[in-house]
């Protein structure tokens, strides 16, 4: 973890990439990150704003059983169920991160210092009980600057719509097209109506759509090495860039028309794209290339610990890289596809991998806490 000293030294990028409007959230969270005062030292020195997690995330901290050995056993005395068990350690500390947060919350006016949890990832194409699954997280948190985590398949969309018109802030997650990015704002702005109906405030609904970047580069670079050609090998590194900088513009679109127009007037708040997946995955690439090209103003970048490192050491914060590209972003997909790689079947295989590593990261864990329990339990 980072050191006070360190991040003192190093939060010149991190507070450049802060001025020109971008929130640098972390994505990581474990019990001992909370306990120890890291959390709060990357808050106050390191212009961290907030967290997310994920199923894997936790599957890291909690099967390690680092900082949760007295509450598995105390929850292996009262004989609880897994799944019952692995909510109880994650809703503990996502509300005690956004206990750490609350004062970024505050004084952003609920802008930043949020902290997201995932709904359980097996019930990712199963409307009802996603829309469940929320309302029953966001009564265990019961902290105003959670955010609830949905993934945007098509039964997460009108998920979606129902929760935020509940007035529950959500973090929309695994958005890898650009077809389907628009589809989420399209139901986050459905969902605000419902909450306008209802008689909802919306200025205390916030939302940020995760659109996930990396693992388009490893997939369309991962084909087009298989084509062998100096065309195919000039445009690897470029989709994910030209990708995330197209979600921007159609960002920028929804939130000029009328429709957010005439809910700008109630107040409500726009939903902000979020750079998910910034770990840099090629080691030939720049391990800060998916922040430094990736600024624009309103958006959030989420980082692991490893690419927060390495900003605050060495990123190159130039100002907007972002809306001066798009005719380039265009160009470069088009001719991506003009070497005969789909970017429909792409996107459509990063979104059905994307949920089915996080089942599996969420099964793991399941198998992890009840092992535990079960060796808890036997221990006199």
């Amino acid at each position: 973890m980072i050191t006070v000293t360190e991040v003192t030294a190093t939060a010149g990028a991190l507070k450049r990439l802060s001025d020109e409007g971008v929130s640098i959230w972390l994505d990581d969270l474990s019990r001992r990150r909370i306990e120890s005062g890291n959390l709060a030292e990357l808050v106050a020195n390191s212009n961290v704003v907030g967290v997310t997690t994920n199923p894997s995330i936790f599957q890291a901290a909690i099967g390690s059983g680092a900082g949760y050995e007295e509450q598995l056993a105390d929850l292996a005395v009262r004989g609880v169920t897994v799944e019952e068990a692995v909510r109880m350690m994650t809703t503990a500390d996502v509300r005690a991160a956004a206990d750490v947060l609350r004062p970024v919350y505050d004084a952003t006016g609920g802008r930043d210092g949020r902290v997201s949890i995932e709904v359980d990832p097996r019930l990712a194409h199963d409307t009802r009980a996603t829309v469940a699954e929320a309302r029953q997280l966001a009564w265990l948190v019961d902290r105003p600057n959670v955010m609830i985590k949905i993934p945007a398949t098509k039964a997460g969309l009108p998920a979606i719509t129902e929760v935020i018109g509940l007035g529950i802030s959500v973090n929309v997650t695994l958005i890898f097209s650009l077809e389907r990015y628009r589809e989420v704002m399209d139901a986050y702005l459905a969902g605000l109506e419902k909450a306008r109906a209802r008689g909802l405030d919306l200025a205390a609904i916030h939302s940020v759509a995760s659109f996930f970047v990396s693992r388009v580069d490893s997939e369309v670079d991962k084909r087009l090495s298989a084509l062998s050609s100096p065309e195919a090998a000039a445009l690897k590194g470029k989709a994910a860039l030209a990708n995330a900088r197209l979600a921007y513009r159609a960002y920028e679109e929804v939130f000029s028309g009328e429709r957010w127009t005439a809910l700008a007037g109630a107040q409500a708040n726009k939903q902000r794209p979020l750079w998910a997946s910034t770990g840099v995955k090629d080691p030939a690439y720049k391990d800060t290339l998916y922040v430094d090209e990736l600024v624009a103003p309103g958006t959030v970048n989420t980082m692991p610990e490893a690419t927060l490192n390495a900003t605050a050491d060495h990123g190159e914060i130039t100002g907007d890289t972002v809306t001066g590209g798009y005719e380039q972003a265009h160009a470069d997909l088009t001719a991506v596809e003009a070497l005969g790689i789909s970017y429909d079947e792409v996107v459509q295989q990063l979104e059905d991998e994307g949920v089915a590593k996080f089942e599996v990261a969420w099964q793991e864990l399941l198998d992890a806490v009840t092992k535990s329990l079960d060796s808890k339990g036997t221990e006199e």
